[in-house]
């Protein structure tokens, strides 16, 4: 089976597409449940780290095959004109994770090299899930930021997405399989902390294309 490959710097949204309003929710304890954890010390949270799977009958030995562990880093995201761009240091990734308005359309050209000012929604075009650990985002800044989030499953769809909102107090943590794009500040800009497995393998959904919609997460 061939790798997926994306362009995340120039991603191909087509025009005209739907929509979709994402929920946003607080994240509570009890709202959070199935999609991961409240974080409440960064450092000491327990990342979740997959065994890898076999092929035939016989089973992995005791003590191997989840020895990849976590890596660390600064996940920093920073709107530049119509879109917010995110720069994951803990995996060496560079990212377009999200838009004010529709590509293409007259608001977003509009907003071509004019500074980030407030957002008050992020336009989605792509998700991902990690099948080998889980992920957690704590903001630096000690501001409100949101997540969005899905349930596990090949075959997501648009609705199935909600948000998950922390005022900044405490952090989000995403168990493994679970479907999420990145962190999103309710700031021009914000920085944070993220630790998820070292191996990061990543499994993508392309939003725009195949499921013919950008997911709106309200962020004021």
């Amino acid at each position: 089976m061939n790798e997926m490959v994306f362009d995340y710097l120039e991603p191909p949204v087509p025009a005209g597409l739907r929509v979709v309003d994402v929920p946003v929710i607080d994240a509570t304890e009890s709202a959070i449940k199935g999609f991961g954890e409240i974080v409440r010390d960064p450092r000491a949270h327990r990342i979740e780290i997959v065994k890898w799977p076999v092929r035939g009958w016989r089973r992995l030995d005791a003590g191997t095959g989840d020895e990849g562990g976590t890596t660390e880093g600064v996940f920093a995201c920073e709107w530049k004109g119509n879109r917010l761009h995110g720069r994951n240091e803990a995996v060496g990734g560079h990212y377009v994770i999200g838009f004010r308005q529709p590509p293409g359309s007259a608001e977003a050209k509009a907003l071509a090299g004019v500074a980030g000012g407030p957002p008050s929604r992020v336009l989605l075009w792509h998700a991902n899930y990690h099948p080998d650990g889980g992920q957690l985002f704590w903001s630096l800044d000690g501001k409100p930021f949101v997540v969005p989030v899905a349930p596990p499953g090949d075959d997501v769809k648009a609705e199935d997405f909600v948000a998950l909102r922390s005022d900044g107090s405490f952090g989000i943590y995403i168990h493994p399989d679970i479907w999420h794009e990145g962190v999103f500040p309710v700031a021009p800009s914000g920085r944070f902390f993220d630790k998820q497995g070292r191996v990061h393998a990543r499994v993508s959904c392309d939003i725009a294309n195949e499921l013919g919609a950008l997911l709106s997460v309200r962020l004021t």
